[in-house]
């Protein structure tokens, strides 16, 4: 049985009161459903695109350790150390947030030198090396890309966890103790209601037998 709501005095104006947060956490319920199904939406879509992301980015990866054996065998490791230090950079990721269904989730964005040449001879070098580098951007712009959309899907996660213990307190806790406690002031009006009828009907007797 529901738990009845406390009211100050059974009155038919607490009843009315009773009535308008009946109607509003009905309503409430329907806007917080429709939100969840928005963000599962969202997360479904955004774990799918992990998926697609991380999968490409590990045969990225198996493709870039390929080449850079042939570039190590080609060059030697001494070599080939040389002409990717000669290649290092900065490296930027700007940080900002995008909004799904009222949760702010982070976006990032590599911020690529402005340099056009990779720092190594290209003379010197093979296209191995400039194929292990051309992998090598490849996979950390999915290693962003990645960060961000399970950072995303961790987010929405909590949100629609936290959406959900909402819905199911109204639908099972607040809806049905308001509903029950009108139910309960409703027989108690019709009780005395019933009483005061009684009454009157006796009270009438005693006049016509005087």
């Amino acid at each position: 049985m529901s738990q009845l709501i406390k009211v100050t005095r059974p009155t038919k104006i607490e009843l009315i009161k009773l009535r308008r947060r009946l109607t509003l956490a009905s309503r409430i319920q329907k806007l917080i459903k429709d939100r969840v199904s928005i963000l599962v939406m969202e997360f479904l879509q955004i774990a799918g695109q992990t998926v697609e992301v991380k999968k490409g980015l590990l045969d990225d990866f198996s493709a870039m350790y390929k080449a850079l054996s042939l570039a190590a065998g080609y060059h030697g490791y001494i070599a080939l150390e040389k002409e990717l230090t000669a290649s290092e950079g900065g490296l930027e990721v700007v940080a900002g947030l995008r909004n799904i269904g009222g949760v702010k989730i982070p976006a990032f964005e590599l911020k690529k030198d402005k340099q056009t040449l990779r720092g190594y001879s290209m003379i010197d070098t093979s296209s191995w090396l400039d194929r292990t580098a051309e992998l090598s951007e490849k996979c950390l712009e999915a290693v962003v890309e990645l960060a961000e959309l399970q950072r995303g899907m961790a987010q929405l996660g909590m949100e629609i966890n936290r959406t959900k213990r909402i819905v199911n307190a109204l639908e099972h806790l607040i809806i049905p103790g308001l509903q029950a406690t009108i139910k309960y002031l409703n027989m108690k009006f019709e009780e005395r209601d019933r009483e005061e009828k009684s009454r009157l009907k006796r009270v009438k007797v005693l006049l016509e037998r005087k």
